[in-house]
């Protein structure tokens, strides 16, 4: 028999699940040009946007292959800007991923291996407010709207949340690694 949604308990590895949805969501963010535009950049979009009729639109597609043009030429912002703000959000994305995993990967039954546990949580808390630091640099500087990205915020709240609540619960693991020597 199958528990009710509104009566389950948070999983043990829910930091996971949230931490790979939130990279998920800043991933679709950031395709959206961090939230600019309201659909992923590209200039076959832009050529189906306007509707061109098929002898135009292969006509504008040669012309942007042959004289190189690229999707920069559509934008307000310069591209190597956006492209900046997406390489800092990627690695500490995937930087925090990889900090879950790696403290994840260790289970303690030394002292030690607790502490390098502990190192791994709290680097990964430190990611996130990374992110929310990456995050808060590109409202200022891009012409976003900050509401838009109050979803993403809750989301590293979230994260922030569950990943000292798993350090915490750790406690119990260093009592009893304490009690057996």
């Amino acid at each position: 028999m199958s528990v009710p949604k509104s009566k389950r308990s948070v999983s043990k590895l829910e930091f996971f699940h949230n931490a790979y949805q939130l990279r998920k969501a800043i991933t679709v963010l950031l395709l959206k040009d961090f939230g600019i535009r309201d659909k992923v950049r590209n200039i076959r979009a832009y050529v189906a946007v306007n509707k061109f009729d098929a002898s135009d639109r292969e006509e504008f597609l040669r012309l942007c292959d042959k004289y190189n043009v690229n999707d920069s030429v559509l934008e307000a912002y310069p591209t190597w800007l956006l492209n900046h703000f997406r390489t800092i959000l990627i690695d500490q994305m995937n930087t925090l991923i990889n900090n879950i995993t790696y403290a994840n990967s260790v289970y303690p039954t030394r002292e030690m291996e607790y502490d390098q546990r502990r190192a791994f949580q709290n680097r990964a808390i430190a990611n996130c407010y990374q992110i929310l630091q990456s995050m808060q640099y590109v409202i200022s500087i891009l012409p976003v709207d900050a509401e838009k990205y109050m979803p993403y915020v809750a989301m590293v709240d979230r994260e922030i949340a569950l990943l000292k609540g798993w350090r915490k619960s750790d406690n119990k693991i260093l009592k009893g690694i304490k009690e057996r020597k």
